[in-house]
C-alpha cells in the first residue's frame, strides 16, 4: 500500500474536529491542521481550535503556531506540509489532514503555482492603502495592474486583492501570468471524505456555536485583540463585527446577529467551492462507522 492521505473536510460547524480524533484514534493517525484560522495562536476561541483534551490525545500539526503579525500563504503551507509528511509516513503509512480552508487543502492536494515571495514593505503598503481607503481603491488598482485576474476573482475577498497587488508591484508582472494552475504530481495516495448536514441542521450548529463562542469569552478575546484589528489575519468572521461593537457602529446583540449570519454565508460559501470537486466523497457526520468502512474498502483495494 502506498502511503495515504486522508483529507477531512466541510463547512465550519458540521462536526469535522470530532470525527478527525475519531479517525486518527482508529487509524493512529497524527492530524495536520486545514484550518487557517487556527494557524495563529492568539484566535483560540474565535476560530474553534480543538479543546486541551483533543490536543493531548492526538499530536496535531499547525495549530496556533503563529502569530496575528506573522505573515503566511498557501504555497508556504504547501511547502511546510510536504516537509513534515515524509516523518509522518514513517510512523504510521496513513495520515490526516482536516479543515475548512479549500485553498490550503487544494494547495497541498494539487500543487499551487510557483510565486515569488513579497517585499513586506510593499505588502504593507497595500494593507494601508486597504484601511485607509477601503476596498475600492484596491479594485481599481487591480483593474490598472491585472485586468485579467480582476475579471475572475472575488472582488469582494480584499486578502485576494491585496495578494495580488502586492505580487504586481513586486514583480513587475501581472499576478494572473503566474497562474498555470498545473497539477503537482505527489509520491502518496489523496483519499478526500466530504462532511455534510442538511442545511437547516447545519445552520442550527452554526448558531449554537457561535453562542458558546460568546459564553466562552469570544468577546474578551476580540477586546484583547482589537489594537491589532487592522491585522489582515483579524479580518475574519467573529473578530470584524466585534470590532464594529467596540467602535460604537452596533450594538453587542447586532454583532452576535451578525457572527451567525456572516458564519452561515462561509458555510455556503465553503459548500460552493468543494462542489466542483468530483473527488470527494461526502457522509453525515455521525455516521462514523461507515466512514471508516469506507476508508478501509480503498486502502484494502
Amino acid at each position: 500500500m502506498k502511503n495515504l492521505l486522508i483529507v477531512l473536510l466541510g463547512p465550519t460547524g458540521v462536526g469535522k474536529t470530532d470525527v478527525s480524533i475519531d479517525l486518527a484514534q482508529h487509524f493512529r493517525s497524527d492530524i495536520i491542521s486545514a484550518d487557517s484560522r487556527q494557524f495563529f495562536r492568539e484566535m483560540r476561541i474565535g476560530t474553534a481550535v480543538p479543546s486541551e483534551h483533543q490536543l493531548n490525545t492526538i499530536k496535531h500539526h499547525f495549530v496556533g503556531f503563529l502569530s496575528i503579525e506573522d505573515y503566511y500563504s498557501a504555497s508556504i503551507y504547501e511547502r511546510d506540509v510536504l516537509k513534515i509528511l515524509p516523518d509522518i509516513f514513517e510512523r504510521n503509512r496513513i495520515a490526516l489532514m482536516t479543515g475548512g480552508s479549500g485553498m490550503y487543502i487544494d494547495a497541498v492536494c494539487n500543487g499551487i503555482d510557483d510565486i515569488p515571495d513579497v517585499d513586506p514593505v510593499v505588502r504593507q503598503k497595500y494593507l494601508n492603502k486597504y484601511r485607509e481607503e477601503g476596498i475600492e481603491s484596491l479594485r481599481v488598482s487591480l483593474k490598472l495592474l491585472d485586468p485579467v485576474y480582476y475579471a475572475k476573482t472575488d472582488l469582494r475577498n480584499q486578502k485576494r486583492i491585496i495578494r495580488a497587488l502586492e505580487i504586481c508591484e513586486t514583480t513587475g508582472r501581472p499576478y494572473s501570468s503566474f497562474l498555470t494552475n498545473q497539477k503537482r504530481d505527489r509520491d502518496f495516495e489523496i483519499l478526500k471524505i466530504g462532511l455534510e448536514r442538511p442545511r437547516e441542521e447545519l445552520y442550527r450548529r452554526i448558531d449554537l456555536r457561535v453562542e458558546n463562542m460568546v459564553d466562552r469569552g469570544l468577546e474578551e478575546e476580540a477586546k484583547s485583540l482589537f489594537v491589532l484589528r487592522h491585522l489582515n489575519a483579524l479580518n475574519s468572521v467573529g473578530y470584524r463585527e466585534l470590532f464594529d461593537f467596540f467602535e460604537g457602529k452596533i450594538s453587542r446583540e447586532k454583532a452576535i446577529e451578525l457572527i451567525k449570519r456572516n458564519t452561515r454565508r462561509f458555510a455556503k460559501r465553503q459548500m460552493t467551492w468543494w462542489g466542483k470537486d468530483g473527488e470527494i466523497s461526502w457522509f453525515n457526520p455521525d455516521n462514523i462507522a461507515e466512514i471508516i468502512g469506507f476508508i478501509k474498502s480503498k486502502i484494502m483495494s
